[in-house]
């Protein structure tokens, strides 16, 4: 899609981008290191559908668990061995450019959190085109609204979205809670290699399934609606953490580094991180490794463990 590409932030480099190098900054695949990018993209989907099919064949589990009206409104939850009310709950929101992905793939993060008492729900949402952004934001609204009123007794909801599915994390935090009658009892954000500003997704072809205007991008981009109108934190003390992959693009790096600093300068409890020699699909597909990194700093944050008690494999991070 070739227009002007003019609002606000006119100095924001992405705009002096030509068309090939914008859709080279916003093809994920073509940053990988280690594996060329269809092996990569057959490695991530068979470890996803390997983690999957584990975990259910091992966990207690509730599958295709209906939390709205539609037929995509539905939801996983995996349970650690001794089920209770009150547990913490990990939301996982999957990624993959908001056209493709699935809960039937992506439970990576089951087995090493259930294991240590977490339990774990993998949400749903309709692709495009099936689905417009608007509707997969409200489909993540009612899930945690479901997950809210189902377990009011959980110990803290955490949601950790991955690539598109962190744009759809971070956008709850601008939902108006006491519309719906419930507040969720988030306690923590785990935001990894996310988009927050998608007005650039416009001029690339990663628009051609979504559709998306430019009107339709600022309304969902939770970077243009922390800055034309700032959200006051729910809970001063949830945490947000914003990570991205060293081999990420500089553009995916950008973005999760002004979005950072947006949610720190509206006094939201925010911090940044760069994660060691990972690229944009090694960064979820080694949470089902409880030794990786960024495994270990969900389960720390989610129990709350001092320094020293964490795994050294933290040397690897890298705070701004």
């Amino acid at each position: 899609m070739d227009a002007p590409r003019e609002g606000r932030k006119s100095e924001a480099a992405w705009k002096k981008m030509s068309n090939e190098e914008l859709e080279k900054q916003y093809s994920p695949s073509r940053w990988v290191v280690r594996l060329g990018a269809e092996e990569t993209m057959r490695t991530y989907s068979k470890i996803g559908n390997e983690a999957t099919q584990r975990a259910r064949a091992t966990r207690r589990n509730l599958l295709d668990v209906p939390c709205g009206d539609g037929e995509g409104d539905k939801l996983d939850i995996y349970f650690p061995e001794a089920v209770s009310e009150a547990l913490p709950f990990l939301v996982f929101i999957y990624g993959g450019y908001w056209q493709s992905g699935s809960k039937d793939e992506s439970a990576y993060v089951v087995d090493p959190l259930t294991a240590q008492g977490v339990a774990v729900v993998i949400v749903a949402y309709d692709v495009a085109p099936k689905g417009t952004l608007d509707h997969m934001v409200d489909q993540i609204t009612r899930s945690i609204l479901f997950l809210q009123k189902q377990y009011p007794r959980n110990e803290g909801i955490y949601l950790c979205g991955h690539s598109a599915g962190a744009h759809l994390a971070a956008m709850t935090l601008l939902v108006n809670w006491t519309k719906h009658g419930v507040t969720p009892n988030f306690k923590g954000f785990f935001l990894v290699s996310g988009i927050y500003d998608l007005e650039p997704i416009v001029y690339t072809t990663v628009n051609a399934p979504l559709h998306m205007t430019l009107e339709d991008a600022q309304r969902n981009s939770p970077q243009w609606c922390l800055e034309m109108t700032p959200t006051q934190p729910m809970d001063p003390a949830c945490h947000i953490l914003v990570v991205v992959g060293q081999h990420d693009s500089p553009e995916f790096h950008r973005q999760s580094r002004e979005f950072y600093q947006t949610l720190r300068g509206r006094g939201w409890k925010a911090s940044f991180r760069e994660l060691h020699d990972v690229d944009h699909f090694e960064i979820i597909w080694k949470l089902t490794q409880k030794d990786f990194a960024l495994t270990q700093i969900l389960l720390k944050t989610i129990f709350q463990e001092s320094e020293s008690h964490v795994h050294p494999t933290f040397g690897l991070l890298h705070k701004a």
